[in-house]
């Protein structure tokens, strides 16, 4: 079961919705309903990665920071080679 939820937009954002409204065939209602949906996974998800991360730190878990910077070094040539 949906209930309401009044939301506040300026101007130009309440056009772009109503442009991307039309152009996709679904309501203003359920476009905002997705965008808030997947705002709050994001947020949810990201919230519980910190909180995880803030407990290991709390056991004494860390990662090496030579190991990190070999990790992410890798990444970064990984990256300049795909990107050459």
């Amino acid at each position: 079961m949906t209930e309401p939820v009044t939301l506040r937009l300026d101007a130009a954002t309440r056009k772009r919705l109503d442009r991307l409204a039309k152009a996709t065939d679904r309501t203003r209602a359920a476009l905002a309903a997705e965008a808030v949906r997947q705002f709050v996974d994001l947020n949810e998800w990201q919230i519980a990665a910190i909180q995880e991360g803030v407990r290991e730190a709390d056991r004494g878990q860390f990662i090496d920071h030579a190991r990190l910077k070999a990790k992410w070094e890798k990444k970064l040539a990984a990256a300049v080679d795909k990107a050459r």
